[in-house]
């Protein structure tokens, strides 16, 4: 008969871990390496899609950490921040906190979104930006939806309306970013620029725009007028949506 302390333990409640199967076995370093490998082959042969979020997390982590099993840390990430796009674009500080991650593995994640931020922003600029309009929000969304703060950004654009420049202004708080129209119009001369979009984001996720959003709008394009500089839009990006003031009719 089980003693008492034997029961006691198999009856434990399961933790969150447990439940949500994070702590795999440990596997021996061939099976780890047969995983890997399989992965990869699919990846290959199938393409990205081919991939849940927490295998490519996984294959990420495991050229920064050859030596660990990184399903558990996978797994973890996508509890942590809920996708494979959330946990590469999460603070550095919040990365390192879960188990097993360190340095090697935030800098991994860093990278791929480093990366796949540098390809939309190259599909954007070889084009007119009013134009490749669809690309241009998905590029803005990948840079912009998940800041914890407000963020201002400018693209500069040249007669053509091709990006010559996309710069971070400002940083605020999480509900108001200091914009100051005389210097985004200075730099927009500095770099010769006939046209501008202005952008921020709200990380509440609602694009609404509030009065003082509305306010700054005019009063750049007051000051860009003056220069012979076109405002073209005031673009305030959401959690998964956007809003344009020139199809709101604000502008």
């Amino acid at each position: 008969m089980a003693s008492a302390q034997s029961r006691r333990m198999t009856s434990r409640p399961k933790g969150l871990a447990d439940q949500l199967n994070l702590l795999d076995p440990a596997m021996s370093p061939g099976a780890a390496d047969g995983h890997r490998a399989r992965l990869r082959t699919r990846l290959l042969a199938a393409g990205p899609e081919a991939l849940a979020d927490h295998e490519l997390l996984e294959l990420v982590l495991c050229l920064a950490l050859p030596r660990r099993d990184t399903k558990p840390i996978a797994r973890a990430l996508l509890v942590r921040f809920g996708s494979f796009a959330g946990a590469i674009s999460a603070p550095i500080n919040d990365l390192r906190s879960v188990e097993g991650m360190g340095e090697a593995g935030a800098a991994a994640l860093r990278t791929v979104q480093s990366a796949a931020l540098r390809l939309v922003r190259a599909e954007i600029s070889d084009r007119p930006v009013m134009e490749n309009w669809d690309r241009l929000m998905d590029y803005l969304s990948a840079v912009m939806a998940r800041e914890r703060v407000e963020q201002f950004r400018v693209l500069f654009l040249d007669g053509r309306n091709r990006l010559i420049a996309d710069e971070a202004q400002s940083r605020g708080t999480v509900n108001h970013t200091p914009v100051y129209p005389r210097e985004v119009v200075k730099r927009a001369l500095e770099l010769h620029a006939t046209a501008l979009i202005v952008v921020h984001n709200h990380p509440s996720g609602d694009p609404a725009p509030s009065q003082a959003d509305i306010e700054m709008t005019r009063e750049i394009k007051a000051a860009a007028k003056a220069l012979s500089i076109v405002l073209h839009d005031h673009v305030i990006v959401g959690n998964g949506s956007w809003l344009s003031f020139r199809r709101e009719g604000l502008l």
